[in-house]
């Protein structure tokens, strides 16, 4: 039997990067994912391919920020499926700048995303998780969310509230036989990755002590222990997969 066989996982932001391994992880472990995201075309393709592999992808076209579109997709996750076992707050967007020059929009569109989204679908799962006394929820945080970044104000706010939304969740839920947890990401091998100029590069990899840059995989493989059966004891737990970058 499949490590999560009959489970139904919910995982946000899921056409590419860290959802979408996150996604094909939990699709290969047996698990039903109800694939979100705004990007149509890059899900349902990411959905089409879980299903070619023999897996079971639902695509669903959300926007984490709506409130009221949360909670429809999720109603309907619920009654199609019968339950909501795992939910991964991964869905996020940068609008980097230095706080000075900052506009109040991109402050706005970050936080909207990232931390409200999470807020979104936490709310939205509880319901049922509650219901069946099971659940794990995992916030996808930032090593920059711990140690704070230049030019990115906003999403390490947004990042450093996704943890505090786990803590204080992992407080509220426990009781109800739910974990929540947060995996801290350093830097992942990505388009963003790709573009920096090498100087840049090297820079980054000089304060890694391990000297090279994660790949989606490493993201999902922690994320892969929080939500299974293993961890069942961990809860308001900050998982920092960096590569010693932030210790």
């Amino acid at each position: 039997m499949k490590r999560f066989e009959s489970r139904v996982s919910i995982v946000t932001g899921a056409s590419q990067g860290i959802g979408e391994a996150i996604a094909r992880d939990l699709a290969d472990g047996g698990a039903t994912v109800v694939l979100v995201d705004v990007q149509r075309d890059k899900l349902e393709a990411v959905a089409g391919s879980i299903a070619a592999a023999g897996g079971r992808a639902d695509a669903r076209i959300v926007d984490v920020g709506d409130t009221a579109a949360v909670e429809a997709v999720v109603t309907a996750v619920a009654a199609a499926h019968g339950r909501i076992d795992h939910l991964v707050n991964n869905a996020g967007i940068t609008r980097d700048g230095l706080l000075m020059r900052m506009k109040e929009e991109d402050w706005d569109a970050v936080l909207r995303v990232n931390l409200k989204g999470a807020f979104n679908f936490s709310r939205a799962v509880l319901r049922t998780m509650i219901g069946a006394r099971y659940g794990r929820i995992v916030n996808i945080a930032s090593v920059v969310g711990l140690m704070g970044s230049a030019g990115q104000t906003n999403y390490s706010a947004s990042k450093a509230g996704v943890i505090a939304l786990a803590r204080s969740l992992a407080r509220e839920v426990g009781s109800r036989g739910i974990t929540v947890n947060a995996v801290a990401p350093g830097f992942i091998v990505s388009a963003m990755t790709d573009a920096l100029p090498e100087d840049v590069r090297k820079a980054y990899l000089e304060i890694i002590p391990l000297k090279k840059f994660g790949l989606p995989k490493d993201v999902s493989s922690a994320v892969q222990f929080l939500l299974s059966d293993d961890a069942a004891y961990i809860t308001g737990q900050v998982v920092s997969v960096n590569g010693g970058m932030y210790m």
